[in-house]
């Protein structure tokens, strides 16, 4: 006598509550999340040598971006730095451009 097991079937009472899973995946994602590093005025400063380096000799720039919770790197160079809206254009690829403000820039450092 063979075993007849039903597959998946055994296992859909279990994914019935869609508001359940999104509920258990926030929860998770919420314990991930890290507080935003403190930028004192001496980093802030060597933040913009750097940045004011790597835009004058055509350097591409390594930046680590904190965005709700969350930090991610970016790197590109930099096309301009607008002081009225304090943000950066940086060209991700070739004609593409993101632009960051500078609050959530928590890190830089200068790729040659």
């Amino acid at each position: 006598m063979a075993i007849r097991d039903r597959g998946m079937v055994k296992w859909q009472a279990a994914f019935q509550l869609p508001e359940l899973a999104k509920t258990q995946k926030d929860f998770w994602l919420d314990t991930k999340r890290e507080r935003k590093p403190i930028i004192d005025e001496h980093e802030a400063e060597e933040f913009d040598l750097r940045i004011i380096y790597a835009m004058e000799y055509n350097h591409s720039i390594k930046l680590m971006i904190w965005a709700d919770g969350f930090t991610k790197e970016m790197t590109g160079r930099i096309q301009f730095v607008d002081p009225v809206t304090h943000e950066l254009r940086i060209e991700v690829k070739d004609g593409e451009f993101e632009r960051v403000a500078f609050d959530s820039v928590v890190g830089v450092k200068v790729v040659e």
